[in-house]
């Protein structure tokens, strides 16, 4: 299943997203947001052909939320969920750093998941249990064994709800240098691929999340919240934080400045 998982999600990469970059239309959601075509069409393209793979309901970004919030409620059992361009400012302002993200949730918990980028015709996929890959590749790529002032980071500072930690991670910060991207699915794949070494995020949506995770898992990384040690537990599902490392000790010790400067 995770074969034809990801075969599909290049398919919709090629067939409604790429034609579309760099000429695409462009309108705002109800929360101010931008939206395309591309997204639209993609996430179309996978509600009719994901129930070939498993027969389930799919939640989407591009879903009210009154929708999603009832397919998490009653599905349980199994949920796709799809984020059909992440790093969609980046994508209509043609930086090619955007992806397709899909997982396959059984009891709160991804079973299955894919982020393609398709500029770099990177693909990320994990099956839980099974390790994680990029392109038939084993993750990570890399594990070079850093100090944390060596470490570079993923961060998110405009989600972190303290003032105090936003200020010190700007002024304090323990790593070596700060990178941000536009897009949380490819985060979690750079952590997972050895390219980050730490990661911290204020509130991640489910769909940016749910594949990410579990790629960032199977790959050996370790994480929790900015609330609590179990990233998994608690019923934010919809809007969850994110604390991140890839090697153990490294994780251990991001891990414990945060807390202390929260």
């Amino acid at each position: 299943m995770l074969n034809r998982l990801h075969m599909l999600v290049r398919e919709v990469a090629q067939t409604e997203v790429m034609p579309r970059f760099l000429d695409v239309g462009i309108s705002r959601k109800a929360d101010g947001s931008l939206l395309t075509e591309a997204d639209l069409a993609a996430q179309a393209a996978f509600a009719a052909k994901l129930p070939a793979i498993i027969d389930c309901p799919m939640l989407g970004e591009e879903m009210t939320a009154q929708r999603q919030t009832e397919l998490w409620r009653h599905n349980g059992q199994g949920l796709w969920v799809v984020d059909p361009i992440d790093g969609t400012n980046n994508f209509i302002n043609g930086l090619p750093h955007f992806a397709l993200s899909c997982a396959f949730i059984r009891n709160g918990r991804p079973q299955m998941g894919v982020i393609y980028n398709p500029v770099s015709d990177e693909c990320f996929y994990a099956e839980r249990g099974g390790g994680a890959f990029l392109n038939g590749r084993p993750l990570p790529l890399r594990n070079v064994q850093k100090q944390l002032h060596e470490a570079i980071a993923g961060v998110e500072i405009k989600y972190l709800r303290s003032g105090k930690l936003s200020s010190r991670m700007n002024t304090l910060a323990p790593f070596g240098s700060i990178r941000s991207m536009g897009s949380s699915t490819l985060d979690w794949c750079y952590l997972a691929s050895g390219r980050y070494d730490i990661y911290v995020h204020g509130g991640q949506k489910l769909w940016d999340y749910a594949a990410g995770a579990l790629i960032f898992e199977e790959a050996g990384g370790k994480l929790a919240t900015l609330e609590g040690d179990d990233f998994w537990s608690g019923e934010h599902v919809f809007k969850r934080s994110v604390i991140a490392g890839l090697q153990d000790e490294l994780f251990t010790k991001w891990l414990k400045w945060i807390r202390e400067n929260q």
